[in-house]
């Protein structure tokens, strides 16, 4: 059995409870997508997964359209970097700031990620461009 495909699975589903999908879970969601599928693919897919998993659960609120793609570019170009790691676990090891809470804040300030530009549509990186 294929951990990354179940959660994959789960996810898209809305089988996964919404408790147990988190930070990380994301991550591994989008590093799957990336290795299956072309970026504009996958962020049009996560962007509508994560959308359709919150309007499940009664969370639609919670979307952030400006995080979720950027943590899609941040995976992006860190397997580009490490194309070859097959292992989700290794991956992330290799890349901890991609499950660091504070990495938004070093491309975007408080105020740009509150707003409501962000929330909704994408917005450009006040602080430093992304990679």
């Amino acid at each position: 059995m294929d951990a990354g495909r179940d959660l994959v699975r789960d996810f898209e589903t809305c089988a996964l409870p919404a408790g147990v999908f988190h930070h990380r879970e994301h991550i591994h969601v989008a590093w799957t997508y990336l290795r299956q599928m072309d970026y504009s693919a996958a962020e049009k897919r996560m962007s509508e997964s994560i959308r359709r998993f919150a309007e499940f659960h009664g969370a639609t609120a919670k979307y952030h359209h400006t995080i979720t793609l950027l943590w899609m570019r941040l995976v992006a170009a860190a397997l580009q970097d490490d194309p070859g790691i097959e292992d989700f676990d290794r991956f992330a090891g290799a890349h901890p700031e991609l499950l660091d809470a504070a990495t938004p804040g070093m491309f975007y300030s408080p105020d740009l990620l509150r707003s409501d530009a962000a929330r909704s549509g994408w917005v450009e990186p006040d602080i430093r461009a992304l990679p």
